[in-house]
């Protein structure tokens, strides 16, 4: 690529010259029947249904350009929502995005944004079936996400039952502790800091973890941890008519907590209010074996509300939307 061409910007190119080029080569998968080119795209319901999620990063707000690339952002936004597909037992299949930007934005942000959700779409078992471009005063990046039950029945919030195990799978804290890495003006160049840094950027969630065990070790309730792991308990606690208690001593990390020591913050606070890690987090009848993958690290008894060794958390338990403050500390997906 030449510099003139690494330097052009996206109203030099022009928008129907910019989706030609992001566009060009990629390889639909199964369920998209017809992607980008035409009035709407058109995916397969096998079943009839669909699962559908939506969400919207906002420049400054969600993510920065001086501490992510463009491929880690797109990544992002494509994890973010197809770990709500997942959460809700399907597999996801296709994806669609409007993006927003300013016309000084150079067209290898708007490309490096596209090959991160490609990257990410593909890795989640889907492709990007189409979208929009639109100008806009900051970079503003919205995701549909579609997925297939597969003929069961999807998995909720709402199905968990006093004796239940509580389980997860995933890492927790890492994304919290690299947002704390940013903020504090660490060295980020720090090899300690090299997989925290990773976790915030380009979450991972587990899909594996979830979909390989479909329709053989299925959860009474299912979430993902985008708010914070005793938000999203409280969530599905809520909407369970029952109560959680977490088992601190299962949720210890010696290598998170060595990060914590080096930032003089507290390990255990990311872990259980942290967020974004997009980990899955359900609850299993007793006498069912928890899949690979997962591990136990609290039970569902009658009541209501999230407890951690029995005792209401004092701190904060998540993110709630326009009471967080400093940029990029919002996750993702309530």
């Amino acid at each position: 690529m030449s510099e003139d061409s690494r330097s052009q910007t996206v109203r030099e190119l022009g928008e129907f010259a910019l989706i030609d080029r992001i566009n060009a080569g990629r390889e639909q998968a199964a369920h998209v029947l017809l992607g980008p080119g035409d009035d709407a795209a058109l995916l397969a319901a096998p079943d009839g249904r669909f699962v559908v999620s939506t969400d919207m990063l906002v420049e400054g707000r969600h993510f920065r350009l001086d501490w992510s690339t463009p491929a880690d952002i797109g990544r992002k936004a494509i994890a973010q929502n197809a770990a709500d597909v997942v959460a809700m037992g399907a597999r996801p299949t296709g994806f669609v995005v409007a993006l927003g930007c300013p016309g000084d934005t150079p067209v290898r942000v708007v490309e490096g944004i596209a090959d991160g959700m490609w990257i990410e779409a593909v890795r989640a078992g889907g492709s990007i079936a189409g979208g929009d471009l639109v100008h806009s005063e900051q970079l503003v990046i919205s995701v549909t996400a579609f997925g297939d039950l597969g003929g069961q029945g999807a998995l909720t919030r709402s199905g968990a039952v006093e004796g239940d195990i509580v389980a997860v799978a995933g890492e927790l804290g890492w994304s919290a502790a690299g947002l704390a890495v940013l903020s504090s003006g660490a060295d980020v160049s720090d090899p300690a800091f090299a997989h925290a840094l990773a976790a915030h950027r380009v979450p991972q969630p587990p899909y594996a973890e979830v979909i390989d065990v479909f329709g053989v070790h299925i959860p009474n309730a299912l979430t993902d941890v985008s708010d914070g792991l005793l938000a999203d308990l409280g969530h599905l606690a809520t909407a369970s008519g029952v109560a959680i208690d977490v088992h601190a001593a299962a949720l210890t990390d010696p290598e998170l907590d060595a990060v914590a020591a080096r930032l003089e913050a507290d390990a255990g606070q990311w872990i259980l209010a942290g967020g974004e890690d997009h980990a899955f987090v359900g609850t299993w009848s007793p006498a069912t074996a928890l899949p690979p993958g997962w591990r136990p690290i609290g039970v569902v008894t009658a009541g209501s509300g999230v407890t951690v060794d029995g005792a209401r958390p004092a701190g904060a338990t998540g993110w709630e939307s326009f009471r967080g403050a400093g940029a990029t500390a919002e996750p993702g997906k309530r």
